[in-house]
């Protein structure tokens, strides 16, 4: 997958420093797949939330953190959207 807005990340990542190695696995692991469902990101990350346009919210560090992506699963892109701790989460709009 083409990942779009990772310096999204590489901001958080500087004040964040506990996060760091999950977020560099989990961009590592979404670089190399080939999601073309839904259900291709669910195999892997089973807390995945999955919210209209192609919304997935993915539960970084035991769900203390929460990353929200759109995939375009025909062009494989997954653009991020915003990252925040798990508190933040229920402001977000999307």
């Amino acid at each position: 997958m083409n990942v779009i807005r990772k310096n999204v990340l590489e901001q958080f990542k500087q004040n964040h420093s506990d996060i760091r190695e999950q977020l560099n696995a989990w961009l590592t692991e979404a670089e190399s797949a080939h999601w073309k469902t839904p259900h291709d990101i669910k195999k892997k990350y089973r807390s995945a939330s999955f919210l209209s346009n192609n919304i997935v919210i993915f539960n970084i560090k035991g769900n203390h953190y929460r990353l929200a992506v759109q995939v375009n699963y025909s062009l494989e892109i997954v653009f991020i959207k915003k990252i925040g701790a798990h508190t933040e989460y229920s402001k977000w709009k999307f």
